[in-house]
């Protein structure tokens, strides 16, 4: 799956905007806006969503799993688990 930040990052690194992202994913523009616009793992078609995947990866992004490592070389971001606050250590 992915996630609506992944989706806004992927373009973010690729230097692209939605309108681009839907042009290449053949996917509409409020379609993008959509997924982006999820709060967590984006939701929809899941037609919709292979053809974003795909799309992405053809322009050189890797899209990784909470927990995958990364096995491809190349630049890249990723976000770490954030620290446990004081008052949430056991």
């Amino acid at each position: 799956m992915i996630t609506s930040r992944q989706m806004r990052a992927a373009r973010a690194m690729l230097g692209i905007d939605q309108k681009a992202l839907a042009r290449i994913s053949g996917l509409s523009v409020p379609t993008i806006q959509r997924m982006e616009a999820s709060n967590d793992v984006v939701r929809g078609v899941v037609e919709s969503l292979v053809k974003v995947i795909d799309a992405l990866d053809r322009e050189g992004i890797e899209l990784i799993g909470e927990g995958a490592p990364s096995t491809a070389t190349g630049r890249g971001v990723r976000l770490k688990t954030p620290p446990l606050s004081g008052n949430e250590q056991g």
